[in-house]
């Protein structure tokens, strides 16, 4: 494996020996949004699965993984999670919080374990994609091994 596709996640699946796959992809332009990852590597929408941090004020963040053509329900979220209110994290505060940037944001291997909240679409599925740590990577695991890296939780955090 080259050196330019060991990011920190891809680190933690090495050394926890989970088996996972790689999926390089190139991007044209600034559109790093799910949909178009999505199309160019070529899996349909509902098995990759978006990485976005949520916060109920300091030091109170929370990672929701949902898949990427879907919506989260920020109400659902601060349900699941026990606060009153959540709010996505700003943009700004995403590479100072979880040590990666925004169309490249890994729910594996963040500077820190973060409370995680899985949707409950994936409960069905062989396996799901995720980020790889930068744009350009997704990583291909099954739901239970992203379960074990994230302490991850299932619940319905998108909007129906």
């Amino acid at each position: 494996m080259s050196k330019k596709l060991k990011t920190n996640a891809v680190r933690k699946l090495e050394q926890q020996k989970i088996t996972f796959e790689l999926i390089e992809y190139e991007l044209t332009g600034d559109q790093v949004d799910g949909v178009t990852v999505a199309d160019k590597i070529g899996y349909p929408v509902f098995v990759v699965y978006k990485t976005l941090l949520v916060t109920a004020g300091t030091n109170k963040h929370y990672v929701c993984i949902i898949p990427v053509h879907k919506e989260l329900n920020l109400k659902e979220v601060a349900k699941a999670v026990g606060e009153k209110k959540v709010e996505l994290l700003p943009l700004k505060e995403l590479l100072p919080t979880t040590g990666y940037i925004r169309g490249g944001c890994s729910p594996i291997g963040m500077k820190k374990l973060f409370p995680t909240w899985i949707d409950t679409s994936a409960e069905s599925l062989d396996f799901v994609l995720v980020s790889g740590g930068k744009i350009g990577l997704q990583v291909k695991l099954s739901l239970q091994d992203l379960l074990k890296l994230t302490n991850g939780r299932i619940a319905e955090i998108i909007k129906m």
